[in-house]
């Protein structure tokens, strides 16, 4: 499912749960919620998806402060798709979440790696400290065995455990993928996190750039197809959704045409966009491109009955009408 630039129409669309089961601004800091239980997989082809809670908590602006253009019946919609985002007083309760997927051979891809330990560049504002090392050992995954860790984007809600509180790469055997665009527009910028996850995981020789769509494990040119992911067209690959940020990239895990999950990142951050894209975020670096993106990313996955795997809304896994 390589997402295009083609726009779909306008129109609300429906969610439901696929089974039982951040924001660069402020959310309300506080210790994160417990999530008893285990973590909800989500199997594709020779692939699970494993949904890792890293923290949860309130944004520090209301719904309708944070999103515009939403209708009533887009906040209705959202409502029916993910209640527990609304809290009192019009609150938005958000969780921040990232994603193991378990290879053949007790191998692991990591998507984002949370707000982070105390001190983490989130920590002025996220609910620190996250849960993710407890979680991956609940999980019985050891970080050792994350060979790739993907970064769908810089900010510090998705980067915080991808060094420890030392600075050095929490994943010792892992390269850490990200869009060279990601790196460019950081250096251009500035920010805190250059010092916090750049340069460390550059040092250690572990910083991976890429530049554009990439396949990571699975199905190549050339290559067994059986050996390389378990079964024929099984694959994790890459591919560039900007607009939130100018880097920021989504990971699609495929088990055939219509067994695929989306780990969207930020691409959508709040049910009421899902239930209308063309709905900005306030804190989007291009609120035009991220409509397209955003658009194009529904489109073809309810073109290919694709599920999302989403970073913050209260519900991991996501299926569109």
């Amino acid at each position: 499912m390589l997402l295009g630039a083609a726009a779909v129409g306008g129109g609300v669309l429906a969610g439901r749960p696929a089974q039982a089961e951040a924001p660069p601004a402020h959310a309300a800091a506080g210790p994160a919620e417990a999530r008893p239980g285990r973590s909800a997989v989500r199997s594709v082809g020779c692939f699970e998806v494993l949904a890792l809670t890293d923290a949860a908590g309130p944004f520090f602006l209301s719904y309708d402060d944070a999103f515009s253009g939403a209708s009533g019946n887009d906040w209705a919609a959202a409502r029916r798709i993910d209640p527990a985002a609304f809290g009192p007083d019009r609150t938005w309760h958000l969780d921040f979440r990232c994603y193991a997927i378990r290879r053949p051979g007790d191998r692991y891809t990591l998507v984002d790696t949370g707000v982070g330990p105390e001190g983490s560049p989130a920590s002025a504002w996220a609910p620190v400290p996250g849960a993710l090392p407890q979680l991956l050992a609940g999980n019985g995954i050891d970080v050792r065995r994350v060979d790739t860790v993907v970064l769908t984007h810089l900010h510090e809600d998705h980067a915080g455990w991808a060094v420890t509180a030392e600075g050095m790469p929490m994943f010792p055997n892992a390269r850490y993928v990200v869009q060279q665009r990601e790196l460019d527009a950081l250096e251009a910028g500035g920010s805190e996190m250059l010092g916090y996850v750049v340069r460390p995981l550059r040092a250690a020789g572990q910083l991976h750039s890429v530049d554009g769509p990439v396949v990571l494990s699975g199905a190549r040119a050339g290559a067994d197809r059986r050996t390389a992911a378990g079964r024929r067209g099984d694959r994790i690959r890459v591919v560039p959704t900007p607009g939130h940020t100018p880097g920021h990239q989504s990971v699609l895990v495929e088990g055939g045409r219509h067994d695929q999950v989306v780990v969207t990142g930020d691409v959508l951050v709040h049910a009421v966009q899902v239930a209308d894209p063309d709905v900005a975020y306030r804190y989007e670096a291009d609120q035009d491109l991220a409509r397209l993106t955003r658009r194009s990313l529904l489109d073809t996955a309810r073109r290919q009955r694709a599920v999302l795997a989403t970073a913050h809304l209260n519900r991991p896994f996501v299926e569109l009408d």
